[in-house]
Order: C-alpha cells, then structure tokens, then sequence
C-alpha cells in the first residue's frame, strides 16, 4: 500500500493540506510535528520540516524509518535560476544537487558529497511527469517546467551569487532543502520529487519579492500535491 510523505519547510507551506487531512495519528519527533492519516484518499504523512538542509535531512529519515513512507514529495518555494522562468510558475525536479557542497582539493566535482557515488539525486519520473500533468490540470495558466532544483543554506539574493550558480550547476530554481530531502531519499531506495513555486527571482529584487509572494506561490504549490495524491 502506498504511503506519501508530504514535507514543506515553512508553515505556510503546508498548513492547507494539513487543514484538509483526516488525521489518524500525530506524532512528535525531533521537535517536528508529523500528521499521519488521509488526504484525498490517499494514505499521506504532513510535516514541516524546518528551513535547511539538515532539518529536511532528519525529517525525511524519520519519514522511512518511523512512518514507512512509500514515496516522498517536497512542496515549496523557490528562487528562479532562469530568465524564462517567472514568479508564480513551477518547477519539477528532474535531479537535484547541493550547490554549496565543495571538495574538489580531494578530486570530486563541485557540489558532489563525497563517497556517496553520485552528484546530483534523479528524482522518480512518475512522480515528476504526474506532477506536471496535475499543474496542468489545476493551473492551466500556469507555466511548469522540469529541470535541476539546486539546493544550500543560503537564501540566494545577490545577483552575482546567482550567477555563479547558474554556472556552475545549470539549475532551474534555487533553495534550502531540497538537495537533502532528495539525498537521503536515494540512500533509504524512497522514490521522490521536488515541487517549487517560484516567489522570487534569487537575485538584488529577491528580499523584496519574496515577502510579497511567497504565500500564494507556497500554496500553489501545496494545491498541486494535493490533485497528484489523487493519481499517485
């Protein structure tokens, strides 16, 4: 039996599906509330992760190793990487990559963890192709574009930051957890994807853009989940 596990860093991010759960279980851990039940038919885990990398790190281990989680999905936001790219539309990984990870004296390739084997974490193409479909269907005035999320502790707001990021890793958008939820997803054999609405363009205009949009880009997001956990 299928089992999703829905995670978002912020509140904002998934107190919608939380509001619509039926909710059979809450369980607290690593000060991480965690919302076992029903959502749209579909047996789901909400939980707010925390902003960053090692908080979605922890969240997702707990998500296989308590909740059995069967798959993973990762809504949210994010900063645009691409010109084409505008506030509002979404992104569906089809990798992701640490963008602040740098051990290249010991001879691995910008962003690679070392002695894991692989440099960016290929999200599952069911999951990535549902969620396009959905976006189509839900928000059809929406543009949705698959490519690399890339991830850091950093929140991207400087336009040459951005550029060497684009640079280096070719992604599509840019933010704070993803690399992580989808790293451990990979070592726990979990397949996932991560979804981000676009709020901001991660450049000089992102610190004034981001509190203006991150609320209606965060719940499109979550909207979009919540269609694909009809089809999954």
């Amino acid at each position: 039996m299928k089992k999703v596990g829905i995670i978002g860093a912020m509140d904002l991010e998934v107190e919608a599906l939380k509001g619509k759960m039926t909710v059979l279980r809450k369980e607290k851990r690593a000060s991480m509330e965690f919302l076992e039940g029903m959502l749209n038919g579909t047996d789901a885990v909400v939980v707010k992760s925390g902003i960053g990398k090692v908080n979605a790190a922890i969240c997702t281990q707990i998500l296989c190793d308590l909740f059995e989680v069967t798959h993973i999905i990762n809504t949210g936001v994010a900063g645009s990487l691409k010109n084409e790219i505008n506030i509002g539309d979404i992104v569906v990984s089809t990798d992701v990559i640490h963008h602040d990870v740098d051990v290249r004296v010991f001879g691995y390739p910008l962003g690679e963890v070392p002695q894991v084997g692989r440099l960016a974490f290929p999200a599952d193409e069911g999951l990535a192709q549902l969620a396009v479909s959905c976006c189509k269907e839900v928000s059809p005035d929406i543009a949705a574009f698959r490519g690399r999320v890339v991830s850091g502790d950093q929140f991207i707001s400087d336009r040459k930051v951005k550029e060497t990021i684009i640079e280096n890793f070719q992604g599509f958008c840019v933010e704070m957890e993803g690399a992580s939820i989808a790293h451990a997803a990979y070592l726990n054999q979990v397949p996932f994807v991560i979804i981000r609405a676009i709020s901001d363009k991660a450049d000089d205009s992102a610190e004034m853009d981001y509190p203006a949009f991150e609320k209606a880009a965060a719940a499109r997001s979550a909207a979009l989940v919540e269609h694909m956990l009809l089809k999954i």
